[in-house]
């Protein structure tokens, strides 16, 4: 299973050559759609047309996506778009989103066949007059009593939801009965519950030939007109077998399968290669183990292409109409092969007709034959899935990290995700590894995002994980530059989202392991940097960064209160803190002694040494972490997941933002498009936070047991945040207990309806790719992001007039809210790249 997918492409599943065949399955899902389809019912009122549709659908998408899949979908006869099976409880609870769910797509030309459970509403009335349900292996036992009850409420649901979609301008058509013929399952155990024999869709046929979508019970009769009652899945289920639709999703609350032990979503499951062991988890039970035998009989009489998508209802459009699609893949797939031998191949041309593909080889045969026939002579391993869609081969060579020597895959086995699996066998099989692909593949990113970090020269790119030890990586570095020899600086941006990032992935820091996870994106030149102001938390814990860097070193340190002491936690050199003066400073620049300045000093203190650097006219970049040039236009400021990163890269003089602005600013902005007021900010932060000098904000014995707001209004942060927003914000400070760390509580007002699952949504599309920012459902809490690189956001409580949002962020105020930030500055400077 891979817990995180990186897009559940349609084009993927569909496959034009082998017709994907699908089916979607809805069931009980409270979240609403939100206001693209509020956008659409106004449309439909006012008799919109297919490209006003298509329009208000590239709001999820592009539009070519948009017009790529409804050219498919509308490439088969009008019943081979989709099945839909509807849950009770939709109707009960979400008919009126359902409804506007359903016209969305009518209006585009889609006609969906569309089949309803009732089972809520059964065990509503049965319970109201005293009747326990009863059930065998989840079937509902229906005797005579019931059965009048099943079809009362198989009635009066299927009008309810014929009646809220001709609300909604879309002719729809009631078909209670016809289309299932059944026997009976076992009527001395299950009574009047029928397993279906046939299924006749001539009704179903009748219903779209006249332009009205077919609304089906899952009620069957018997030839001699004894009418049983189905499980709306199993109905589902023969009805797909039959129609042979395009698209397989279930629709679900929680938006796709959970695994039970670690609580995250699964985003791909292969039937072929992981049924047996997932049926055997502890927390495959029930429901859930129903589900999954019901989906994999279901593809077995599918075409091997087919799959199942379990989403939420409001990820309807983007599972039908956007590449990245959503929630659950579940597929037959194939079983993955290792091979460390030539001779264990059963096809030794099905192998090399997969290499082939690699642009290295440029297509040519002779140059595949004769890479295979030197795997003879290397100690190598092969994974692969049965088709060979995607082939992976690892050398085991005299460096004692392992190579990646080759990772091919075709384009069905990009889009179906087989590429994900191949590497998922071959990261769980080598605890480390390296690679190099060329800086211009397409596949830049998805190496990028699968790698802790990174080296670029002259067009080729030095990947690697899991390597423990800087001076390893050095030494990668090092052979893979001797291959390389021109140098060619490169600004690459995987996605167009990250330009460089000093860390891969947020890690616990600063640790001998947590410099390894960096992706050092660097020429082999080694940065000079001079610190200024090193006494304080923030300038101990950038020594300790710069000291585990390859390509930094310090090369002065100034103390006014330590000169003359040596500089602890330096290993790379005997340095000692010196009290800088700014003739100094303006010496040392004009030397060309220092490539990089940091200011480390309180607010209002180093104009005069930037002043001297810069009449200098050297060649050093400055970062300050003061506020003294945050709201200066000449200096660019430094905080990259929301600003231009080449800008950064080119700039000569860095505004370093401030730590709970930081946490602030990436709290709020992805909700900025949807304020109708002034976000509140509650903040709280370690007394590390209060600096060095003794104050009762940093006092032990004040603080115990106490919290110390400060700073009521007009703190620098809210101004700071305000300005680099473009809206107010209101800001509260508070000093706690903790050393360090940040909280933030921040109630934002919204001036669009929104549930929680939309908002997370929006700050994870907005956050993808970023390493440093972690979006989580759960409030993130402060004791774990101590010590750490990223900020973690979640929460995403909404007001139940849906008026308001409260999103809780931490952050380190030492690191991500300071040193760690200055190290990112590092990795995306011309000093370093």
């Amino acid at each position: 299973m891979i817990l995180r997918r990186g897009g559940l492409r349609l084009a993927r599943s569909l496959a034009l050559a082998n017709r994907q065949r699908a089916l979607i399955f809805i069931q009980h899902q409270p979240s609403n759609i939100g206001g693209l389809n509020d956008v659409l019912r106004a449309s439909v009122r006012c008799n919109s047309t297919r490209s006003t549709v298509i329009q208000l659908l590239s709001n999820i998408g592009s539009k070519r996506e948009v017009e790529q899949y409804l050219r498919y979908f509308t490439s088969v006869n009008s019943q081979q778009f989709a099945v839909i099976k509807v849950g009770g409880a939709i109707i009960t609870q979400n008919l009126n989103e359902l409804a506007s769910s359903l016209a969305f797509l009518n209006h585009v030309g889609l006609f969906p066949i569309v089949l309803h459970g009732t089972g809520p509403q059964i065990n509503e009335i049965l319970e109201a007059e005293g009747v326990v349900p009863d059930y065998i292996d989840g079937i509902r036992i229906t005797d005579s009593k019931t059965m009048s009850v099943v079809r009362r409420c198989f009635l009066e649901q299927n009008l309810k939801l014929v009646d809220a979609l001709e609300k909604q301008g879309v002719r729809a058509r009631p078909i209670t009965g016809g289309v299932f013929t059944a026997e009976y399952l076992d009527k001395d155990k299950y009574q009047l519950v029928g397993k279906i024999t046939n299924v006749d869709n001539t009704p179903i046929e009748a219903s779209i030939q006249a332009g009205a979508l077919p609304i089906l019970t899952s009620l069957a009769e018997t030839p001699d007109g004894q009418i049983l009652n189905v499980n709306a899945d199993v109905a589902a289920g023969e009805l797909a077998r039959v129609v042979q639709p395009l698209k397989i999703v279930y629709l679900n609350e929680k938006g796709g399968l959970i695994n039970g032990e670690t609580g995250e979503k699964i985003s791909v499951i292969n039937l072929d290669e992981e049924y047996d062991s997932l049926m055997k988890q502890p927390w495959v039970k029930y429901g859930t183990k129903l589900k999954i035998k019901e989906i994999r009989d279901l593809l077995m009489h599918l075409p091997r292409s087919s799959s199942v998508a379990i989403i939420s209802t409001g990820d309807l459009q983007k599972e039908l109409f956007t590449d990245s699609g959503a929630g659950t893949l579940i597929r037959r797939g194939y079983k993955l092969l290792t091979r460390d031998s030539l001779d264990m191949f059963e096809s030794l041309d099905a192998f090399k007709d997969a290499l082939v593909k690699d642009p290295f080889f440029n297509g040519s045969t002779e140059l595949v034959n004769s890479y295979v026939d030197s795997l003879r002579n290397s100690k190598f391993k092969a994974y692969a899935d049965e088709p060979f869609e995607a082939v992976a081969v690892v050398k085991d060579t005299d460096s004692e990290i392992p190579v990646l020597d080759k990772f091919v895959a075709s384009k069905d086995g990009w889009q179906n995700n087989v590429a994900d699996n191949v590497w998922s066998a071959v990261r769980s099989d080598k605890s480390c590894l390296q690679w190099v692909v060329p800086e211009d593949t397409e596949r830049a990113s998805w190496f990028f995002d699968r790698a802790d970090g990174s080296f670029v020269k002259n067009g080729k790119i030095l990947f690697w994980y899991g390597v423990e030890s800087a001076d390893t990586i050095t030494k990668m570095i090092k052979n893979f530059s001797k291959s390389v020899p021109q140098l060619s600086v490169s600004r690459i941006q995987p996605s167009q989202s990250r330009l460089y990032s000093t860390l891969a992935r947020p890690h616990p820091g600063p640790s001998a392991k947590d410099v390894t996870r960096r992706q050092y994106s660097t020429s082999a030149k080694t940065a000079r940097v001079a610190l200024i102001g090193a006494r304080g938390f923030t300038g101990q814990n950038l020594i300790g960064l710069i000291n585990k860097h390859p390509y930094l070193e310090i090369a002065h340190v100034s103390s006014r209160e330590l000169a003359g002491r040596e500089v602890d936690g330096y290993t790379k050199s005997a340095v000692k803190y010196e009290n800088l003066q700014v003739h100094d400073v303006a010496q040392l620049e004009k030397e060309g002694s220092v490539d990089m300045w940091v200011m480390a000093l309180p607010n209002g203190v180093c104009k005069p040494f930037v002043d001297a650097i810069t009449e200098v006219g050297g060649k050093g970049a400055m970062i300050d972490l003061s506020a003294d040039y945050r709201f200066d236009n000449t200096w660019t400021y430094g905080l990259p997941e929301l600003n231009d990163r080449s800008l950064i890269a080119k700039a000569k003089s860095v505004a370093n933002p401030g730590c709970y602005a930081t946490g602030s600013q990436l709290t709020i902005a992805p909700m900025v498009p949807y304020l109708s007021g002034q976000p509140t900010i509650f903040g709280v932060s370690g007394y590390s936070g209060a600096g060095t000098k003794p104050s009762p904000k940093n006092d032990i014995e004040v603080l115990n047991d106490n919290l110390i707001p400060y700073a009521l209004t007009d703190h620098i942060h809210e101004r700071e945040v305000s300005t680099r927003l473009g809206t107010n914000v209101s800001f509260i400070p508070h000093v706690g207990q903790w050393f360090q760390g940040i909280t933030l509580t921040v109630s934002i007002p919204l001036g669009k309806h929104l549930s929680s699952r939309d908002i997370r949504s929006i700050y994870e599309e907005r956050y993808d790719g970023e390493p440093l920012v972690k979006v989580t459902q759960d409030v993130p809490l402060v004791k774990d992001i101590a010590g750490k690189h990223g900020v973690c956001i979640g929460g995403f409580g909404v007001h139940s007039t849906q008026s308001r949002v409260v999103v809780v962020a931490t952050i380190d105020n030492l690191l991500k809210g300071a040193a760690t930030q200055v190290c990112l500055l590092f990795a995306v400077s011309t000093i370093v790249c």
